[in-house]
C-alpha cells in the first residue's frame, strides 16, 4: 500500500500533480453528469497508466468496471448497491470507508483491499456527522483490521504524518491540504518526500 494517497475531484488535478511522484490517486467526482464523469474517468485512467500511478474511482463502480478501471473506493451507502461478486470476478480491488465499529465489521466482511478511517482530525472538506477520530482510534482500528491496510483521512498535514503512521496507519489520504495549498505542486512534492521517511 502506498503511504501517500492523493484524493482529488477533477482529472485536471490528476494531470497537474501525478507527474510529481504521486503513485496512488483517487478520483472523487461529485455533482456532475454521467457524460462528464465518464470523460473524467477515461482521461484519468489513461493518464495514470502513462505515469505508472494507481487510479482509484470513488463511488462509480459500474462505470469503473465498464471503462476498465481496476480499483474503486466505496462509502457505506455505496456498499448497499455494489455488486462485490462482480467486482471480484472482474479483478477490481476496492477500499471501503468506515467511521465506527459497526461500519468496520461490515467493511471487513467484504474483504477489502484497504479500510479507510476518518476524519482523524477536524476537516474543512465537508460537514461530517462524526467527530474527529484521533490517533487512539487509528491504533485501535489497526489492531482490529490486522493485515488489512489502514488508510487515515481527514485533516492530515505533513506535520501530523509521523503521529498517524506511528499510530498504525499504513497510508495517509490527503485532499484539502494539497488542493487548497498556495502552491499545490510544491505541497505534493513535500508530501511525497514526507511519506518516504
Amino acid at each position: 500500500m502506498e503511504r501517500f494517497y492523493l484524493i482529488t475531484g477533477d482529472v485536471d488535478w490528476i494531470k497537474k500533480l501525478v507527474p510529481y511522484g504521486v503513485r496512488l490517486v483517487q478520483l472523487r467526482i461529485k455533482d456532475q453528469s454521467e457524460e462528464v464523469i465518464r470523460q473524467q474517468i477515461t482521461q484519468a485512467r489513461d493518464f495514470c497508466r502513462q505515469h505508472g500511478a494507481q487510479l482509484v474511482i470513488n463511488d462509480y463502480w459500474e462505470l469503473a468496471l465498464e471503462l476498465g478501471c481496476d480499483f474503486v473506493h466505496l462509502g457505506q451507502e455505496d456498499m448497499d448497491s455494489a455488486d462485490f461478486a462482480t467486482l471480484r470476478k472482474a479483478g477490481v480491488r476496492y477500499g471501503l470507508s468506515t467511521h465506527d465499529e459497526a461500519e468496520l465489521d461490515r467493511a471487513l466482511s467484504f474483504k477489502p483491499e484497504y479500510v479507510a478511517l476518518g476524519p482523524v482530525y477536524p476537516t474543512k472538506l465537508k460537514k461530517m456527522k462524526w467527530a474527529p477520530q484521533g490517533l487512539e482510534r487509528v491504533s485501535r482500528w489497526k489492531k482490529m483490521v490486522g493485515e488489512t491496510p489502514l488508510v487515515a483521512i481527514g485533516g492530515l498535514t505533513p506535520e501530523r504524518l509521523a503521529g498517524v503512521f506511528e499510530a498504525g496507519a499504513d497510508s495517509a489520504a490527503v485532499v484539502t491540504d494539497i488542493l487548497q495549498a498556495h502552491d499545490p505542486i510544491a505541497r505534493t512534492q513535500e508530501w511525497v518526500e514526507a511519506c518516504k521517511q
